[in-house]
């Protein structure tokens, strides 16, 4: 089974955040950056399977050589091999279509992407990869097993669970529970060591014209000062819900 897991480089939800020129470009000054943690989840579980049924798991980013560290980093995990494709993500249709014309080339029989991103939370790159792949896709996966050509994978629906049988190929947006924090790997020497040697390929971009672009950014407004209400005085509290709150 060959496996091609989809990762993202995000920022550090430490990190302080801050925009520059007049609000429309990230500041990257002094922020930390991960391998987003959806995606890291997805990651393990396609090692499980690599260690348990022997598959072959190749990492992918569309990106700049900014995330090379990341990538480094999955191979260290024990991912075989990373591909970059190299142009700048600007948003989920083009980093989708990125992703669709290499599996295109180069199919996999299972994709494995994180629900969504931790910067942008726009939960569209899987199910938009999937449907230009015109294959499965199963969201917020939180279980997922392999046989042969058939995939048993349970997903987060309101109100409960709910398990889902298809055939491969097929995309996976994973997410915690797919396998659990305890789960996770953290890089060894000998690991770090060997991914030195794997094979890490750049990959010409299609320079897939984007649907949409960033206007500005904009911080959330600071946490105002809470107001305590008397527990007998339930007229105030009822006026501050109704008029300031707005909730009823």
């Amino acid at each position: 089974m060959n496996i091609l897991v989809c990762i993202s480089h995000v920022p550090d939800t430490t990190s302080k955040i801050n925009f520059k020129d007049n609000q429309t470009v990230f500041d990257t000054t002094g922020v930390q950056y991960i391998l987003n943690p959806n995606d890291e989840f997805g990651l393990t579980r396609a090692i499980w399977f690599k260690e348990k049924q022997g598959a072959h798991v190749h990492v992918i980013h569309v990106g700049t050589s900014e995330a090379d560290p990341t990538l480094r980093k999955c191979l260290a995990i024990g991912a075989d091999k990373a591909f970059r494709i190299d142009t700048r993500a600007v948003d989920g249709t083009s980093v989708a279509g990125e992703l669709a014309t290499f599996v295109k080339n180069n199919p996999y029989d299972l994709i494995i992407a994180g629900r969504e991103s931790i910067d942008y939370n726009g939960a569209m790159v899987p199910g938009m990869l999937a449907a230009l792949l015109d294959i499965p896709f199963v969201p917020n996966c939180v279980g997922l097993e392999v046989n042969g050509n058939q995939a048993i994978a349970e997903r987060e629906i309101d109100g409960g669970r709910e398990k889902l049988k298809g055939n491969l190929p097929m995309v996976i947006g994973g997410q915690k529970g797919l396998v659990e924090e305890s789960d996770l790997r953290i890089p060894n020497m000998r690991g770090i060591m060997q991914a030195r040697q794997k094979p890490f390929e750049l990959v010409p971009a299609q320079q897939i014209t984007a649907a949409t672009n960033d206007i500005t950014f904009e911080k959330p407004l600071p946490k105002q000062d809470v107001k305590l209400v008397p527990a007998e005085d339930l007229d105030q509290l009822i006026e501050l819900l109704h008029k300031e709150a707005n909730v009823i």
